[in-house]
């Protein structure tokens, strides 16, 4: 049985782990600050707690992050492999996934940062080893840099923050902006249709398209797309702080792990050194064999790696 918030196309879905995780998707009420008032927002997750018993002492909660255009389903081969030791989250984004849209609030990184803020204070409850994947990367670092008691560690998986923003979406007009979202829209539905006709089509394949199609089902999604596009996103990550002169980046101080995909070819792997080099209390591992979705990729491996950095830095 899975959550009536979820679209109609949710029953389409075969794959094991990805039924798994939805029949544990909830929405819980968060009341959040926003600028333009508290607000009330219906906001999905999943939550595993440890396996273990006793649970392992002084083991951090850990916090996944999505990509753009995405939601927690991404996670669905990870969560489970964390699940044992650790008290394990992954939220919908303000403004994606199945998080409810609002359309009284813009989706911004100062709405994404408020909301998460609200989310771990309401939820949560302590402080987290946040996990970013892709755009979940960015926000991981910008809702550290503001917020760093509510952070024991940072892990940020193949990241937006050097690159993968989009500063011109400030200056283009709404309808080529929305124009960009009907094709994300058009482009997973064109691959998915011919996934369907295509003989001897790898059934995974058509699972893992109609996984990631599931949140554009939700009221809302072009909408919010076109609310993040226009505020120009996480372009400012990558600039000189006005006061100290440093990139935004290099003032992350808490211990960072850096996973990256080494056949990334939505990102590339160039950036993989470069937050490494910037972020002095960090460690860079590479994924072999894993593009920019690592932990879909290489789950067991990156599985591995992100609970033996938990251990590490645990309080």
């Amino acid at each position: 049985m899975t959550a009536a918030f979820l679209p109609p196309s949710v029953a389409e879905i075969r794959d094991a782990e990805a039924i798994a995780l939805l029949q544990k998707i909830e929405r819980r009420v968060v009341q959040v600050p926003f600028q333009e008032g508290i607000t009330a927002v219906a906001t999905a997750s999943v939550h595993y707690t440890p396996e273990a018993s006793p649970p392992l002492p002084g083991a951090t909660p850990i916090l996944l992050l999505h990509g753009f255009d995405s939601s927690l389903l991404e996670f669905r081969r990870l969560l489970p492999l964390l699940a044992g030791s650790h008290e394990t989250w992954a939220i919908d984004l303000f403004g994606f996934g199945f998080t409810a849209y609002v359309p009284t609030v813009a989706v911004k990184p100062q709405s994404i940062r408020q909301h998460l803020l609200s989310t771990l204070e309401t939820c949560v409850k302590q402080p987290v080893v946040l996990v970013g994947a892709s755009l979940g990367g960015a926000v991981a670092i910008d809702f550290a840099l503001h917020h760093p008691s509510w952070v024991q560690a940072l892990v940020l998986m193949d990241s937006v923050g050097f690159s993968g923003s989009f500063p011109v979406g400030q200056f283009l007009p709404q309808p080529l902006i929305e124009l960009g979202a009907e094709w994300l829209y058009w482009r997973k539905h064109a691959a998915l249709a011919a996934a369907l006709v295509l003989p001897m089509m790898n059934p995974t394949l058509v699972d893992a398209l109609r996984c990631s199609l599931l949140h554009q089902e939700m009221p809302g999604w072009k909408e919010a797309i076109t609310s993040l596009t226009q505020s120009g996103g996480y372009a400012d990550l990558s600039e000189h702080d006005r006061v100290s002169q440093r990139q935004r980046i290099a003032q992350v101080t808490h211990p960072t792990l850096i996973l990256w995909g080494d056949a990334d070819d939505v990102l590339g792997t160039v950036d993989a050194t470069r937050f490494e080099q910037a972020i002095c209390t960090s460690r860079l591992v590479w994924i072999k064999g894993a593009g920019h979705v690592p932990h879909f990729d290489q789950p067991q491996v990156v599985a591995e790696h992100l609970l033996a950095f938990a251990r590490q830095t645990r309080g």
